[in-house]
């Protein structure tokens, strides 16, 4: 069983940025985010192949959110930028065994999710 253990939620105002990290304890081919804000259902944000070949991020996202990923420590991260109140949410680190599958949210593995407030 693959655990996925993210970091860098917290705090930021309006505008800013923050990192998230999410680190595999076994290599996984498809990685990425989702988010679930406050009364809402949780939301693809971006997902990554193994190869970082195929990127794919939601409309509400592009341009603002950068995904990265490194192999060696089976690790992924998400740069999120010019924050907005509306993106406030508990963001979710998952995996899947194909991206065809990560992108219908059939996902293998879940982290615990971490906090991201973003306040005007």
């Amino acid at each position: 069983q693959v655990q996925l253990v993210e970091s860098g939620g917290g705090s930021v105002q309006a505008g800013g940025s923050l990192r998230l990290s999410c680190a595999a304890s076994y290599a996984v081919y498809a990685m990425g985010w989702f988010r679930q804000a406050p009364g809402k259902e949780r939301e693809f944000v971006v997902a990554i192949d193994y190869e970082s070949e195929k990127i794919y991020y939601s409309d509400s996202v592009k341009g603002r959110f950068t995904i990265s990923r490194n192999n060696a420590k089976n690790a992924v991260y998400l740069q999120m930028n010019t924050l907005k109140p509306g993106y406030t949410a508990v963001y979710s680190c998952a995996s899947a065994g194909e991206m065809a599958r990560m992108m219908k949210s059939d996902i293998d593995y879940w982290g615990q999710g971490t906090q991201g407030t973003f306040s005007s």
